[in-house]
């Protein structure tokens, strides 16, 4: 189980990664990321929509995605909040599988947090817009 501290839990918070944030697309998930002056832990929130599957099998995806982050979340930067989005070929995707999208997603989070210079007025934006 995922700690409270290490949740993003509220409907505020999920919306102002997904508008603010970063979007990094490692297969079967997407990971939205956006840095903050927080230097709390990383906290990390799930959405896992109805085009994944019935009740149950989102459940199981939501609940494999918790306990793979669980253990790979202190490896992503203090003050980041990362918003999960299981994409519907993850419910054939096994627990290694999703653990391995990600290492991909958590690493690319890493490497743009580096990349990105502290005197830009919105390092949480790429160059293109979203739609």
């Amino acid at each position: 189980m995922l700690p409270a501290r290490s949740r993003v839990a509220s409907r505020a918070e999920h919306a102002q990664v997904g508008r603010g944030g970063r979007r990094f697309s490692c297969h079967p998930l997407v990971v939205h990321a956006l840095r903050t002056d927080d230097s709390g832990p990383a906290r990390a929130g799930f959405v896992v929509s109805r085009k994944v599957g019935a009740a149950v099998t989102r459940n199981q995806v939501r609940r494999r995605l918790r306990e793979q982050t669980r253990s790979r979340l202190a490896s992503v930067p203090a003050g980041t909040l990362l918003v999960i989005r299981a994409l519907p070929a993850a419910a054939e995707a096994s627990s290694a599988e999703l653990g391995l999208a990600l290492d991909r997603g958590f690493a690319a989070v890493r490497s743009a947090r580096a990349r990105s210079s502290p005197d830009r007025a919105d390092p949480g934006r790429s160059h293109r817009s979203r739609r």
